[in-house]
């Protein structure tokens, strides 16, 4: 659909041997630099300033004096001096806190999913009971039983926050243990700690890590506020929450003293909340903070030759797009250029993993996480999409028809509900005047009783309905360019007769192009202008003409083999998609 195209840019470097592993962000390095200072103070403070933190003097109850600039306590004790002091006894406490609940937490998660049904069932329900009460709460109610103590707080927090992490990685273990290669590592026997350690945390290492720091950031705060409570850190030792406790009976006379630990607390939780919201923008390749870095690295390539003067019949320009796994550094794809005039229908033909997906993936700024794609030029009629393009003209201007319909439809709204949306949010349409845009889509590609359809859900359209509907859901916004990715894989031949009849005429009414990706020849000759033959990631030729798509017309010995292994059933295009549908 094309709401999916208000998804992020292709993430692109200027060396294609050389994947890019990790997103550096402005959110990211300002959290790491006011932690550096947070640990910093909580390294040397103590060992500079504790006699100044402790010392009684004479000057008790003073405001913000030269000498005493956050004031001094009832005990003449430097208010400046004992925030920072405090600071590192409150870091420990929340880091220890944060660890118990990890630990713990993942241990739970985890284990739940490796333990046989039963118990399974029974420790999600346990999970989700545990989740339903607030944090805070049942760390008082911790802390009150076991006692007022630094160390008990720390419990109490650590403990408090054990089903948060238990329920993410429960949710994360759900979907990991489905997958094959954990059901292949039971097969062959592999001990269960072995699987988690081995197959199963790995995976869900970022998630973790962002939700540690975001635990750590609420730890500083449920702490501090146990503290000031009476539940935390006792006379001789003090926290912040502690000095908060203490500065708070003096609060009408003297507010300064306040100030200290109340800009420590804040300056502090949010060092660990900019940290987390960074790792998450940087463990997403499709960050929409990378923008003004591809554009950077695009400018950066001085050995791109001069862009030539523009073709007003050119719509999209492809050239030496490279894609490389993240992790293992293989290319994907390699050095493909291509180029689709307006109107025209190209093809791209290979078997599977010839990378007919991804250089579509490509040119549409969807790249699958753990890739990284390199380019020359990416050009969308006079739009570079190597640079930075706004979401609305994105799902505007690229329409996408899936392979299968079943699984791009959610299936838990109605077809009017989700296929208005890219109209509503990126052109500004009312939701009425958007479902009567999508209802005349649907009369176009002959589906009965538009209104109908659209309050309906997904399962209740035949395969057929469903893949028109999204026909008519991505020339909604009537785009300049309409990927297509296998649209008649799933379909019988009836309705790929249909579907195929649609996008022909659509293509000739409209000026629409067309870029179709499909493992059918008899398709590609059908309904292509011109087709691209892929194997291993490269373009092995170029036909020109559909009618040379044939083993005696072709020059290349893998297009050979590709045709003549084709079976000869030809899928015709009706000129009329109406009568086609009778």
């Amino acid at each position: 659909m094309t709401e999916a195209l208000a998804a992020s840019p292709v993430a692109v470097t200027a060396a294609p041997d050389r994947a890019r592993r990790f997103a550096w962000n402005g959110t990211l390095v300002v959290g790491l630099v006011m932690s550096g200072v947070v640990l910093l103070v909580a390294v040397v403070a103590p060992f500079v300033l504790t006699e100044r933190a402790t010392a009684l003097s004479p000057d008790a109850g003073l405001g913000s004096v030269p000498g005493h600039l956050l004031g001094t306590d009832t005990l003449g004790r430097d208010m400046l001096a004992r925030t920072l002091v405090a600071t590192r006894l409150t870091v420990v406490m929340a880091l220890a806190a944060t660890v118990i609940a990890g630990v713990a937490g993942v241990a739970i998660g985890v284990g739940v999913w490796l333990a046989p049904r039963r118990v399974r069932e029974l420790g999600l329900r346990a999970i989700e009971f545990a989740v339903s009460y607030p944090t805070l709460l049942v760390a008082i109610m911790i802390a009150a039983i076991l006692g007022q103590s630094a160390t008990t707080v720390v419990v109490a927090i650590g403990l408090a926050n054990v089903a948060g992490f238990a329920r993410l990685t429960a949710n994360l273990a759900a979907g990991l243990s489905q997958r094959d290669f954990v059901a292949t590592a039971r097969l062959v026997g592999v001990p269960p700690l072995r699987l988690a350690t081995r197959h199963i945390l790995p995976n869900m290492a970022e998630p973790m890590l962002i939700l540690l720091t975001q635990t750590l950031a609420g730890a500083l705060v449920e702490i501090s506020g146990l503290s000031f409570v009476g539940l935390g850190s006792q006379n001789p030792s003090f926290d912040l929450g502690t000095l908060l406790q203490d500065a708070l009976g003096k609060l009408g006379t003297n507010p300064v003293l306040v100030v200290g630990p109340a800009c420590a607390l804040v300056f502090t939780s949010l060092a660990a909340l900019f940290v987390g919201d960074g790792l998450a923008a940087a463990a997403n390749p499709r960050s929409i903070g990378t923008r003004a870095r591809l554009r950077r690295a695009a400018g950066a390539d001085t050995g791109t030759a001069a862009a030539a003067p523009a073709d007003p019949r050119r719509l999209l320009t492809v050239e030496h797009v490279t894609v490389t796994h993240t992790r293992t550094g293989r290319e994907l794809v390699r050095d493909v250029s291509f180029h689709l005039d307006r109107g025209e229908i190209l093809g791209i033909v290979g078997e599977s993993g010839s990378g007919k997906s991804l250089t579509a993936s490509v040119v549409s700024r969807l790249l699958p996480e753990g890739l990284t794609a390199t380019a020359a030029r990416l050009e969308l009629a006079g739009t570079d999409l190597l640079g930075t393009v706004s979401p609305a003209e994105l799902a505007t201007r690229i329409g996408l028809v899936y392979q299968d319909p079943g699984t791009s439809l959610n299936p838990a709204l109605t077809l009017g509900a989700q296929l208005t949306d890219v109209l509503t949010v990126h052109r500004g349409l009312s939701r009425r005047v958007a479902r009567e845009r999508v209802a005349a889509g649907f009369r176009s590609v002959v589906l009965p009783d538009p209104q109908g359809h659209l309050r309906q859900l997904p399962h209740e359209l035949s395969g057929g309905m469903k893949q028109r509907a999204m026909i008519a859901s991505a020339m909604s916004t009537e785009p300049d360019l309409l990927v297509a990715d296998e649209p008649t894989t799933a379909l019988d031949v009836t309705v790929q007769r249909e579907v195929l009849s649609i996008i022909r005429r659509m293509n000739a009414e409209a000026g629409t192009a067309v870029l179709v990706i499909s493992h059918d020849i008899g398709v590609v000759r059908r309904l292509c202008d011109r087709v691209l033959v892929m194997k291993d990631g490269q373009v092995v030729e170029e036909v020109t003409s559909p009618g040379q798509l044939t083993v005696d017309a072709v020059s290349h010995p893998y297009t050979r083999r590709l045709l003549a292994a084709t079976p000869s059933v030809v899928v015709p295009v009706a000129p009329d998609a109406e009568e086609a549908a009778r």
